[in-house]
């Protein structure tokens, strides 16, 4: 029986582990070279990190799953944009995130945007090309199928 326990719990463990390794980029110029660099969307975060609760459920139920790693890793550029209200950020990391906030028209947390940023406009700079949205969903599978179902409607459509 103490066989099997300690099975178990190195089994949970390994799956904790490699949802924590996920690397959230904060800063979007960042993010989108490495987006452009490796040809994946970004999957923008909009939260409260330390106020709102269904941005912790979303944290939770979703993004700290064994799934959604092996997901996102294959397949998004993450970018956590947070607007909390007990720990202090710097100024151009706040103005970076109401700027983003206010261009994908954010009115509630948790939101989440999946974005194409491999375009760039006549100026040089990428143009963010809004994929889908989405929000707080029960389960990973549920949330993954839908984030899938946009990808895959996107491309698509940009094939024609």
């Amino acid at each position: 029986m103490k066989k099997l326990l300690l099975a178990l719990f190195i089994l949970l463990g390994s799956f904790a582990v490699e949802a924590q390794e996920l690397e959230w980029h904060t800063d979007i110029n960042k993010a989108i070279k490495l987006s452009q660099d490796t040809k994946k969307p970004l999957l923008l975060f909009f939260t409260g990190s330390d106020w709102c609760g269904w941005c912790m459920k979303l944290q939770k139920d979703v993004f700290k799953t064994s799934d959604f790693g092996k997901w996102a890793k294959d397949n998004a550029v993450l970018v956590e944009l947070d607007f909390p209200r007990q720990s202090s950020q710097s100024l151009e990391l706040k103005q970076q995130n109401y700027s983003l906030q206010n261009s994908f028209g954010v009115r509630a947390y948790p939101t989440v945007w999946l974005v194409d940023a491999s375009t760039k406009g006549d100026d040089g700079k990428p143009l963010l090309k809004k994929m889908g949205k989405l929000g707080y969903e029960k389960t990973s599978k549920i949330w993954l199928d839908k984030a899938n179902e946009i990808v895959s409607f996107y491309s698509k459509n940009q094939k024609q």
